[in-house]
């Protein structure tokens, strides 16, 4: 034989070879592609499929739409042949269509990733008739195992969760089946499968490599997410595949969603969230607010609730109320406020309802109500600071859905991205992201708590059972989110916007008289909020200050609120020194010049105030008194009480301070006549203290200084000698 002859018989090889592959990569218009699933009813997991079928334009037939179900419970034993029945009465039409290419899919738990043309492409380079998706765990039967095709690498094993071929060929595998409804729908195409004739015959393969098919279940952790300039895939590491179809499958039905948050265009690192806005109206609502436990600022979360920009003869409000100390601020509300909302329907603590119970009385008043378009539960310690969290909820038209609230400075949240094995907190690759905003859109999650939005229709229907926050050995929210998962109701979380914060409520002791004065170190956002002088800030951005006397600064650092209850605090202490030399509270026991006082540590306030001068008016001094650097420290921190009976005035003396500040508490005029103070050498006097602002002046050598007399009423001060 010539080498002439073999090379020629070689070319002749590659040439009918290079014909073959023409006619495969020949194009099947996508019009020959039609998609055929089922599903009796529209749950969130349908219209999520939905969805990603219309991005991609695929022809989507739904079959058994409102028809009841009696395939059995598929998640959690044998199943499905319902299914099997519908397809075969879809395929009788369609089996004389040689040249249409079916794909049989499930809906509920299952997403597209690609197009069309890809899968069409995929399906025609296998050169197979029939293609059933492939995973790497045997179901439902075991014992079927050894009688599989054994094959080098991939998965193994048959899933009847995606079937794609020609007409013909899966209207004659359909055409067999004689079972019932509630039989398996896998066991039946398995055991044709493992028929090694009409395994040739059909010319059936499975998809080994996860081109087509990605089945979830036993495959998480060779799955990830593939970020595109166009969109975002579902990549398998193992086989470095991009599979079309993804399904969530067995127990993967949480991390389908995750991956679902993302593909195939939910969002993506150029654009965001790319389908989040709807347009709607506003309706009816029902706010369920709950206050389980002692909680600081809780008139201030009233009053965000009341600045919610919604209409409010569209909103009812229902509180519980689980302690006896916030009774008085509810009541405080009620009566400023009772003819704002639609209702205002209080539960107190009298009633001794659990938290499950409480919320589910919540739930079921607008369950109940046919009028309740939605329900809007909010826990105490949500401190909404976006005016429109409610209507931008609403927008986002999902079942349900909460706004990303979290601790300040911290990445605890409002919601969980995963779940570990035994259903509680797992951190997801995205938690982090998430939180800090550096992903933004609208996210599918396991667990919320804390605040969230849920559709009137969905309590009527889904969740139509009334003891949803009751599940044994779990808190009330993990019950709920566990009945919304097993109902397969989505949940979501938006950080679309800034929409508040949690406060904390660990260590709020109640034992005060103004109890969110010691919120300082667990809550500082919200005690700068309530406490610090709205223009203290501009200090600093304005120059917004005086100096009324040489090197005496006057500036705002209190709330008239901060004023108010230090006011307070100190009254309702009571025990005033009287202005008396003789003095055990301090290093001596004598004070050459007494005022009459009552000391920051005598109430317990001493190390909540020398953070204050350390955050506050440490800032001021390195501004005002260039080149100095405070250590914020003070031994002697007091209010002083002047009144024409008492103690009228103090006589001219030095502070033994390096500075000190001296703090207005009260109104000039209103409250008292006369008051000011006097600086001898510089013959400047200061006698209209505003309530709220600071003097700052040095303390010793230079500004000896007096207190005029108060000349009626009674006059307060707070006074820090500070870096004595």
């Amino acid at each position: 034989m010539s080498w002439s002859y073999v090379g020629d018989l070689l070319t002749q090889k590659t040439f009918y070879e290079n014909i073959l592959l023409f006619l495969h990569q020949i194009k099947t218009p996508v019009n020959k592609l039609l998609v055929l699933t089922v599903a009796t009813e529209e749950t969130d997991g349908f219209r999520r499929f939905m969805q990603s079928a219309k991005y991609f334009n695929y022809n989507v037939k739904v079959l058994g739409m409102g028809e009841a179900w009696r395939g059995g419970d598929v998640g959690r034993s044998i199943g499905g042949g319902q299914k099997v029945r519908l397809l075969k009465e879809a395929m009788e039409g369609l089996a004389d269509q040689e040249d249409l290419i079916v794909l049989s899919v499930d809906s509920y738990d299952l997403i597209f990733a690609g197009g069309p043309e890809e899968i069409l492409r995929k399906f025609q380079q296998a050169n197979n008739k029939v293609i059933f998706a492939a995973e790497g765990l045997i179901w439902p039967d075991k014992r079927l195992a050894d009688k599989y095709p054994s094959i080098r690498s991939g998965k193994r094993y048959l899933n009847s969760g995606g079937i794609i071929g020609y007409a013909p060929y899966i209207n004659r595998i359909v055409s067999q089946w004689s079972l019932h409804d509630n039989d398996d729908d896998q066991l039946f195409y398995t055991k044709i499968y493992l028929d090694p004739l009409q395994r040739q015959t059909l010319n059936m393969t499975l998809d080994h490599k996860c081109q087509i098919f990605q089945n979830l279940n036993g495959a998480v952790d060779e799955v990830l997410l593939k970020f595109g300039t166009d969109r975002v895939r579902v990549r398998n590491t193992a086989y470095d595949s991009l599979p079309v179809v993804v399904h969530g499958n067995g127990n993967t039905k949480m991390y389908l969603n995750y991956l679902a948050n993302y593909v195939p265009n939910a969002w993506n690192y150029e654009h965001g969230c790319s389908h989040c806005d709807d347009d709607l109206e506003y309706p009816n609502v029902l706010v369920g607010v709950f206050i389980e436990q002692p909680t600081p600022f809780l008139p201030e979360f009233f009053q965000r609730l009341l600045t919610l920009d919604y209409p409010k003869d569209k909103l009812k409000v229902f509180v519980h109320n689980n302690e006896v100390y916030h009774e008085k601020h509810i009541q405080k509300f009620w009566e400023e406020n009772r003819n704002a909302f639609s209702s205002f329907k209080v539960v107190g603590p009298e009633e001794n309802l659990s938290q499950g119970e409480a919320r589910n009385m919540g739930m079921d008043l607008c369950r109940k109500d046919a009028a309740c378009d939605y329900y809007f539960s909010m826990d105490s310690d949500v401190m909404l600071t976006n005016r429109q969290t409610l209507k931008l909820l609403i927008e986002q038209n999902r079942k349900i859905i909460g706004p990303l609230v979290t601790r300040h400075g911290k990445l605890w949240s409002n919601f969980w991205g995963a779940l570990s094995l035994d259903g509680y907190y797992a951190r997801s690759e995205d938690y982090v992201d998430i939180v800090q905003r550096k992903r933004v859109g609208v996210w599918n999650i396991p667990y919320m708590a804390h605040i969230y939005l849920v559709k009137g229709s969905a309590l009527r229907n889904e969740l139509k059972e009334r003891n949803y926050f009751v599940l044994e050995k779990l808190d009330p929210d993990m019950a709920l989110c566990r009945n919304a998962r097993e109902m397969g109701v989505f949940m979501y979380i938006t950080n679309r916007h800034d929409f508040g914060r949690l406060i904390s409520t660990a260590n709020y002791n109640i034992s005060h008289y103004n109890n969110d004065l010691w919120q300082i170190f667990e809550n500082p956002v919200d005690w700068k909020e309530k406490y610090i002088h709205q223009n203290y800030t501009q200090i600093f951005t304005e120059n917004y200050l005086e100096e009324p006397c040489p090197d005496v600064f006057w500036f705002p650092v209190f709330t008239e609120k901060a004023c108010d209850e230090i006011v307070e605090e100190m009254e309702h202490y009571g025990s005033w020194s009287g202005g008396k030399h003789e003095d055990k509270r301090i290093s001596g026991g004598y004070e050459t010049v007494p005022t009459d006082d009552i000391h920051m540590k005598q109430i317990g306030f001493d190390k909540e105030w020398l953070h204050f001068i350390r955050e506050f008016i440490s800032p001021v001094t390195l501004k005002v008194f260039s080149g100095y650097y405070t250590k914020g420290y003070a031994v002697m921190n007091f209010v002083v009480k002047y009144t024409p009976e008492r103690q009228a005035y103090l006589r001219p003396h030095h502070d033994s301070s390096t500075f000190t500040i001296n703090i207005a508490l009260n109104n000039k005029d209103r409250d008292f006549q006369g008051g000011g103070c006097r600086f001898h050498r510089y013959n400047c006097s200061i006698e209209s203290p505003r309530k709220g602002w600071s003097f700052m002046h040095p303390g010793r050598l230079t500004h000896l200084h007096e207190g005029l007399p108060t000349t009626n009423g009674t006059r307060y001060i707070a006074v820090s000698f500070i870096d004595p």
